[in-house]
């Protein structure tokens, strides 16, 4: 899942209409070149090197968001193949191209400005910016589909570590989506003091690049898992890592709930 946005495209075509309404679609960070240059990058004017340099900055600021696990959108002109270059330059972006008019009132930007050779999504004329927020938040914040093939991965998770989460990776590359299936253990002894909310919360926010290709549920102690013969699907162990293989979850837990 790409967080990080480009939406470019000549000035006057929509483009801040459409980050501000598509920013509050995905709860994003939404940094627009005008309050950029205004803020921060007043040493920058108008010339080629200027252009590429507000674009890195823009592309930096964008990176250092998405790190967070959050959406960042950049609302600017990003009129040149180099510009394009050196916002991507951290990162790959979903690009969206704002193509609603032929010429800005800005003779040298309409020089300057070359059409990209990639995007992702071209907003045209036809839709309202209403339509386009939906379109684009439909490519970049997948929902999950339980009609698909899907992985069903069960665990208590207490807590939720590295090598749960490296399962869970497996899976998706394997099978697409995945329902995670949390057994319901909490206070049955002293090595499952996780309510499943906690758990909940723990798996969400590890996988949160994973948004969209995975569901968790709650289940009974399960202990005993029976199939007949012919089921209709696999049943297999996953191998990890020897690293991954030997996190314990016996010492997470002693370290989360040691108040010394």
């Amino acid at each position: 899942m790409r967080r990080k946005l480009l939406i470019m495209g000549l000035p006057g075509a929509g483009k801040t209409t459409l980050a501000r309404q598509l920013s509050a679609r995905l709860n994003a960070v939404h940094f627009n070149a005008d309050e950029i240059r205004e803020n921060i990058n007043k040493d920058l004017g108008f010339s080629d090197e200027d252009r590429v340099e507000q674009a890195r900055r823009m592309g930096w600021l964008c990176d250092r968001v998405v790190k967070t696990g959050c959406f960042a959108i950049a609302d600017f002109v990003c009129p040149t193949v180099e510009a394009r270059a050196a916002f991507l330059k951290e990162g790959d972006a979903f690009i969206v191209w704002v193509d609603g008019i032929a010429r800005s009132r800005f003779e040298d930007t309409n020089r300057l400005f070359t059409p990209p050779e990639r995007f992702d999504i071209r907003v045209t004329p036809d839709g309202s910016p209403k339509y386009w927020v939906e379109e684009i938040a439909r490519q970049v914040r997948p929902v999950f589909d339980p009609r698909r093939p899907t992985a069903l991965i069960l665990g208590r998770y207490q807590p939720f570590h590295d090598g749960h989460k490296a399962l869970v990776v497996e899976g998706l590359r394997r099978v697409g989506q995945a329902c995670i299936a949390v057994r319901d253990t909490v206070g049955i002894d002293d090595k499952n003091p996780f309510s499943f909310e906690d758990v909940r919360s723990r798996i969400e926010h590890a996988l949160r690049e994973f948004e969209g290709q995975f569901t968790i549920v709650s289940l009974p102690n399960i202990t005993n898992v029976f199939y007949g013969r012919d089921v209709g699907y696999l049943v297999e162990r996953i191998e990890l890592s020897d690293g991954l293989q030997a996190i314990s979850a016996s010492e997470m837990r002693r370290l989360l709930q040691d108040r010394r």
